[in-house]
């Protein structure tokens, strides 16, 4: 396994659209198992291959306190979301340091594969489904502050610019 590199926001590839998996196989696999370990240690609670550089539809998500919950959701569709929406603080592994709130629906049905290739379908609320929306986000080019006004999208951009020309 290896940690792998995580862009950071605004950098132009998080607004690449991720591309179906074809294949389910070792390749895939090891993505997976990379994702997960960079998750982890960064740490976070998602991934998305797309923070990773990498276009694909794959997530890895563990929102377990004890961190060995680890789901893999590879070409994710959302096929069914709750009318009543909530607010929830969030933050991004490729915007470090920087949280807000963002409306999403309160629960989603998900229809994924796993690592080993099988359909499931899974029903999420709470943590995860803010998760899993928040995910899928990123394998459609888009990241959580474009939920926010266009003068705290534009503060957020200068202050990851600033932090970039600081390393």
């Amino acid at each position: 396994m290896a940690l792998l590199n995580i862009l950071n926001y605004p950098d132009k590839r998080l607004h690449k659209i991720a591309k179906p998996v074809e294949k389910v196989d070792d390749r895939i696999r090891k993505l997976v198992a990379d994702m997960a370990e960079t998750m982890y240690a960064a740490p976070g609670v998602g991934l998305a291959a797309t923070q990773v550089d990498v276009h694909e539809r794959v997530i890895v998500i563990d929102v377990s306190d004890t961190h060995d919950e680890l789901r893999a959701f590879i070409n994710p569709e959302i096929i069914w979301s709750s009318d009543e929406k909530k607010i929830n603080e969030e933050g991004c592994l490729s915007v470090p340091g920087i949280y807000d709130n963002v409306e999403r629906a309160e629960q989603v049905r998900v229809r994924a594969l796993n690592e080993k290739g099988e359909t499931f379908e899974l029903d999420c609320e709470g943590l995860l489904a803010v998760c899993i929306q928040h995910e899928m986000d990123h394998l459609m080019g888009r990241v959580f502050v474009e939920y926010l006004s266009p003068l705290k999208q534009t503060r957020i951009k200068s202050k990851m610019k600033k932090l970039a020309h600081a390393m």
